[in-house]
């Protein structure tokens, strides 16, 4: 059945976007996951996921046009199907299955509450609705970790108003309005979907409670409701609007309203779900049908476990047992879904090399020996890639289905193990940086991603990605491809042994690398080939100071 996607929200400011480059086009099979087109915001050029699957039946805004948030970007459906109902304005065959659950009783009941329920829809002058904002890309939801305003606070434009914990990392939230905060939906530790309700800036007194109560379409950010609901869902907030709330219908602590469709309601109902569990998949966390039918029960976490903060275990006594569960953060969720998909897609093998360090441990020491300057062995390592990477643009490739995409440019994202996991800063154009700005670069981007200030841009768009364990004594070790990489590296210790030179026993230095490739586009030769080029710049640093 056929989906309607629309000009996503890639940005908490975004009011449209432009379309930069289409990485799918019409004919072409979808999977949940891939790219489908990079979309220029207010704040960066940033890759568009697809969460659906099926046949790309229609593109609506073609490249370097510009359209507004949340109008028709793309269809995606089955192979051959009509799409001439949704083109026209109609609704997708999904919502117009469920629209048939809507009885005529509630559509007149609708009809005789208009007038009091478009009362209580309108937004009183000067109050702005503030939803969760989607602060990176791949952010379904956000927790507020915490708040630096409280209700009642006068608040200006610029100010700071929450730091909120993505999947990528914690970021601060800043204010566009000036007024007072009337209302805090989401209170810290608490998660809530991109678009619900967040919080209500507004003239110091005023009543907000129509809001809070759900008579407005929360997830617009004026009095304007959201474009993407259709007709009927309409009809049914206006309709529940006159009713009491129920627990399947209302966001609990929040204020928020659920929305859901009227056939994912009922079956919650048959069911006995809680819908304030669920996650929707539909347009801007729409609960829809599947979502309910997939919904798994979680096992309810221990109180003592509701911190993302990793927990300071006391361990029993001896003969005692003893266990709790601890909340996963949006970071873990996120490295989780990641690397089990690519651990679980990509047909991957690897490589191992024995690299002589004599020459860089040398070089190294007069470099540094220059006054305010300071190389790292993992910059000279970064270095040495994306100089190799121009030799072996093979491994500078992501795959799709139908395509290997050859990157022209090269950006080496280095692994920055944090508090709650790892984050990958990308050095952009790397082969084009000398050993120093490589230095320099990744200090930055690393201090910010260890205080979790590092935005999301600054950590998309690898072609290639270096992952260091040597400064824990690691000597050899194998990283899951970071997708849609075809390669990483795996960087070990600098380790004195024996070694043989000329044909004498002697003490060296040596460091160990590990080349996993994904060998949908990287062959076993092609892999071999790349390291023999980076150990031999590694083993030669002078090649690499032009």
């Amino acid at each position: 059945m056929a989906t309607v996607v629309n000009m996503p929200r890639l940005s908490d400011t975004m009011e449209e976007g432009v379309v930069a480059q289409w990485l799918k086009k019409v004919g072409d099979k979808i999977e949940e996951g891939d790219i489908l087109a990079e979309i220029e915001t207010d704040k960066a050029t940033m890759e568009f996921e697809s969460f659906h699957e099926g046949v790309l039946l229609h593109i609506g805004v073609q490249e370097g046009e510009t359209s507004p948030v949340d109008k028709l970007l793309a269809i995606i459906g089955e192979e051959d199907e009509d799409i001439s109902g949704l083109l026209s304005g109609g609704n997708s065959s999904e919502e117009k299955e469920e629209e048939k659950t809507v009885t005529s009783e509630e559509i007149k009941e609708d009809t005789s509450s208009d007038n009091s329920s478009s009362e209580a829809t309108v937004i009183p002058d000067g109050v702005q609705v503030i939803t969760m904002p989607r602060l990176s890309d791949t952010m379904t939801d956000g927790t507020v970790a915490s708040w630096l305003k409280k209700e009642g606070d006068s608040v200006e434009e610029g100010d700071i108003l929450a730091e909120i914990e993505t999947d990528k990392a914690t970021m601060e939230f800043e204010c566009f309005y000036e007024g007072t905060i009337l209302y805090i939906g989401v209170q810290e530790g608490e998660t809530a979907p991109v678009d619900s309700l967040l919080t209500i800036i507004g003239p110091a007194g005023t009543n907000v409670s129509a809001i809070i109560a759900g008579g407005v379409a929360i997830g617009a950010t004026s009095s304007v409701a959201n474009s993407t609901e259709t007709e009927i869902e309409k009809k049914e907030d206006k309709v529940e609007a006159t009713k009491a709330p129920d627990v399947h219908t209302t966001i609990n602590n929040s204020g928020g309203r659920i929305f859901a469709s009227p056939l994912a309601k009922k079956i919650a109902a048959d069911k006995g779900i809680n819908l304030a569990n669920v996650a929707g998949s539909g347009e801007n966390g729409r609960i829809i049908k599947k979502d309910v039918e997939n919904y798994i029960p979680a096992v309810k976490p221990t109180e003592a476990a509701v911190s993302s903060v990793a927990p300071v275990v006391s361990f029993t006594t001896e003969g005692e047992e003893k266990s709790e569960e601890i909340k996963n953060s949006q970071m873990r969720k996120a490295i989780a879904k990641s690397l089990g998909s690519s651990k679980f897609s990509a047909p991957d093998f690897s490589l191992n090399i024995e690299v002589n360090m004599d020459s860089a441990m040398a070089s190294r020491k007069t470099i540094n020996s220059i006054p305010d300057t300071k190389v790292s062995f993992n910059d000279m390592v970064v270095k040495a890639c994306a100089m190799a990477l121009q030799k072996h643009p093979q491994v500078n490739t992501s795959w799709t289905d139908n395509n290997t995409i050859y990157h022209s440019h090269i950006h080496v994202g280095v692994a920055v193990a944090v508090d709650d996991g790892l984050l990958v800063p990308v050095v952009k154009h790397t082969n084009h940086m000398s050993l120093t700005q490589i230095g320099a670069t990744v200090r930055d981007l690393a201090g910010k991603a260890r205080k979790k200030k590092i935005s999301p841009v600054e950590m998309q768009g690898s072609t290639f990605t270096v992952s260091n364990l040597g400064m824990f004594g690691i000597e050899n070790f194998t990283s899951i491809i970071n997708q849609p990489n075809s390669a990483i590296l795996s960087v070990g210790a600098i380790v004195e042994k024996p070694v043989v030179k000329n044909g004498q026993i002697v003490v060296g230095n040596t460091m160990k690398l590990t080349l996993t490739c994904d060998h949908r586009t990287v062959d076993g030769a092609v892999g071999a080939q790349f390291l023999q080029t980076l150990k031999t710049f590694i083993e030669n640093p002078v090649t690499m100071l032009a």
